[in-house]
């Protein structure tokens, strides 16, 4: 009875040591295929503690060794090593790395084609508007190559009076492929003025505005383009006659 139990012992031990076996390699296998793996082809490569220059190299990973590459944080990449080791590899030693097929590794780098294709864009742009300082932070939705819409929220600081104003507009790029783009707009909003005044206390005044205006897209690298535009704006006033005003601002913008 006792070397029953034992040999029962036996048989459970091992068999709850195959599930084990089996399930760290089931573990390592789904890890390999939710990653990509890449081979080493320079001589060496360096792991950082961190995703920059600055951060200290404290592993080195040898040729023909390979590595999965766990995530990507701008130009770095976080790579895992086969003995656990987990560290950040710039992307000009990762482009030279091999897949499990031996094909030179593609680094997914913005360019000018990924600028005709964005999605989402975001910039600041400064500028004279009717002989006031303005600043604008804007947003901005392509749905498609051509066609795009954006929010504008600006402020312009002039001798006599605060100027808020938003706008909602609708973009057309007629040439999405050129590396200076022009483009063309119309839009709507609404702008809020705050006189300066120490003898007399005006109210401010809030009213709506419609203008139309073009511009350039400039592509200069990566994920950065510079843009220039001239406004004609009308704000429809209470008044018998609407105010005309002119605007021209110069930006620095960002895609995604």
């Amino acid at each position: 009875m006792n070397k029953f139990i034992f040999d029962c012992c036996i048989v459970l031990s091992l068999l709850a040591f195959n599930s084990w076996v089996m399930a760290e390699e089931q573990g390592e296998s789904q890890e390999e295929s939710e990653f990509q793996q890449v081979r080493i082809a320079d001589p060496f490569i360096e792991l950082h503690t961190g995703p920059g220059r600055g951060y200290p190299v404290f592993y080195i990973v040898e040729k023909d060794q390979s590595v999965l590459i766990l995530k990507k944080k701008t130009q770095w990449y976080k790579i895992k090593t086969a003995r656990d080791k987990e560290g950040w590899v710039h992307e000009d030693q990762m482009q030279r790395t091999l897949t499990p097929t031996g094909e030179r590794y593609e680094i997914d780098k913005p360019n000018q084609e990924k600028f005709v294709h964005r999605d989402f864009e975001l910039g600041a742009m400064a500028g004279d508007f009717g002989g006031a300082n303005v600043m604008s932070l804007y947003a901005g939705w392509n749905w498609t190559e051509n066609i795009a819409t954006e929010l504008v929220i600006s402020q312009a600081l002039g001798k006599v009076s605060d100027i808020q104003f938003v706008n909602l507009n609708i973009m057309h790029q007629p040439f999405p492929e050129w590396r200076v783009s022009p483009y063309f707009k119309i839009g709507t909003g609404i702008i809020k003025t705050k006189p300066r005044a120490t003898l007399v206390f005006p109210e401010d005044r809030k009213d709506e505005m419609v203008h139309a205006g073009a511009g350039v897209r400039v592509y200069v690298s990566r994920q950065f383009f510079i843009r220039a535009e001239y406004n004609s704006h009308t704000i429809l006033t209470s008044r018998n006659d609407n105010d005309e005003v002119e605007e021209w601002k110069l930006g620095f913008s960002v895609f995604f």
